[in-house]
């Protein structure tokens, strides 16, 4: 298992958000953990300094580019980026240093998957450099996969059917608990569960995270195969976590 750091970007900032909040209606709903004036290029620096690959940049919301930009600059092939994806920029951010680009909503229409933009993303992207982001919610007895900032529900819910088939065209997955992203209450353990027992390749858990016991509950819960990350609760994002002890963590199962 392997933490996966993270550098999230809203209005060109580095900021920690309680996922649930975002919305189309602007920031009156938004709730912000943490913002700070350092450049993203100082966080992807840190993680370079302790060689944490396979992180994510990601892009909440338009106007976070040159920011996105800005940090895979100062670790070329250190860190995937999210956010806005599609085969229209797909290579710009390649090009700018990520190993990956991770896509999620440019695949949906109308709540469902669109076989055919997956395919068109193969066109400008490798299989080995895709990451999908399928992160969801919990409704009626599943999880579904939420677009859009995690705004909007499809109609697809996670199973090992779907999970088998997508792994087709991506390298890894990326999974955000969005109904307790952002709150440091805990992990959501039967996503955790899931995960491990549908997912054919690497994927990566995120949400709720508050100390070393819940990435040991992952770790276990995972089977060692699923990684995490963590956002809040660092101290470097103004938690109480201190980044050094989740590094000696990684570090200890990563030697």
């Amino acid at each position: 298992m392997r933490f996966r750091p993270c550098i999230d970007l809203h209005g060109g900032k580095v900021k920690q958000i309680v996922g649930a909040t975002l919305s189309d209606g602007g920031d009156k709903t938004l709730v912000t953990n943490f913002e700070t004036a350092a450049p993203p290029a100082y966080f992807a620096n840190l993680y370079k300094d302790k060689d944490l690959r396979g992180g994510h940049v990601i892009m909440l919301g338009p106007g976070n580019g040159e920011a996105a930009v800005n940090a895979l600059n100062a670790w070329p092939g250190g860190m995937q980026v999210g956010g806005g994806i599609n085969p229209g920029n797909a290579q710009k951010y390649l090009g700018a240093g990520a190993s990956h680009v991770i896509v999620t909503s440019y695949v949906f229409s109308d709540g469902v998957i669109r076989w055919e933009r997956l395919d068109e993303l193969l066109s400008v992207a490798p299989k080995e450099k895709l990451v999908l982001d399928l992160s969801c919610r919990f409704a009626a007895g599943d999880y579904v996969i939420a677009t859009d900032r995690w705004q909007n529900l499809t109609k697809e819910k996670l199973s090992i059917q779907l999970f088998s088939r997508l792994s087709e065209y991506c390298d890894e997955f990326l999974v955000h608990a969005a109904d307790v992203e952002g709150l440091r209450s805990g992990v959501d353990t039967d996503l955790v569960l899931l995960l491990a027992d549908i997912s054919p390749i690497a994927v990566t858990y995120a949400g709720g995270v508050r100390d070393l016991s819940d990435m040991d509950l992952i770790e276990k819960l995972g089977c060692g195969r699923v990684d995490a990350t963590i956002g809040s609760s660092l101290d470097i994002f103004g938690g109480t976590l201190p980044f050094a002890e989740v590094v000696k963590w990684h570090m200890a199962r990563n030697p």
